[in-house]
């Protein structure tokens, strides 16, 4: 199977059937993420490395205002779009197969758990995974320890709170916590600016 051909189908939504060719080009594409994470987060690299290697794992150019602080995991890494000046700090743990895209000068503090899959909830069906995307827009800050779940997107200027669980679409400018999260406020004018 092709990268592209496996792409085409996350992208649209379909099932990824457990023992298909599907899920073995899955098992193996993370096997190649696991490689280069693993080179990520071992000994020290420099800025200019990390933009390196990050690039290699997502198949993509990476804006030079990209920052991450290691340790960083994703179990695919080829589906991830990044915008420009990104900053991803220490444990933050990636599951891209569905889709993420992260816009511009979005900060993601320690420990933010991406996961774009879920597992099929029928017993008979449980090893078959369901792809959707995550979609963060512009000036979001996610908040340490904060998880987003699979057909989440984030609006522009967001702020998710610390530990927060979000399971559904966070409209912009506006702050959320909780588990699961519900909008505490919308933020200011000023802190619109």
């Amino acid at each position: 199977m092709e990268l592209q051909t496996y792409l085409d189908h996350v992208n649209q939504g379909k099932r990824l059937e457990g023992g298909s060719e599907v899920h073995a080009f899955m098992t193996q594409a993370a096997r190649q993420a696991q490689q280069i994470t693993a080179e990520i987060n071992t000994g020290y690299h420099d800025g200019e490395e990390l933009r390196a290697l990050f690039s290699q794992l997502i198949g993509k150019p990476v804006d030079e205002g990209f920052g991450l602080f290691p340790p960083f995991t994703t179990d695919f890494g080829k589906n991830i779009t990044l915008g420009k000046r990104v900053f991803i700090n220490s444990g933050c743990r990636f599951q891209d197969q569905g889709g993420i895209t992260i816009g511009d000068d979005v900060l993601l503090g320690h420990n933010v758990v991406l996961a774009t899959l879920n597992h099929d909830p029928v017993v008979a069906r449980r090893a078959s995974m369901l792809p959707a995307p995550i979609v963060i827009g512009d000036k979001v800050w996610i908040g340490a320890n904060a998880t987003v779940l699979p057909g989440v997107t984030i609006g522009k200027g967001a702020i998710v709170a610390a530990g927060a669980v979000v399971h559904r679409d966070v409209p912009p400018f506006t702050v959320v916590g909780g588990v699961p999260a519900r909008i505490l406020r919308e933020l200011s004018q000023e802190e619109r600016q």
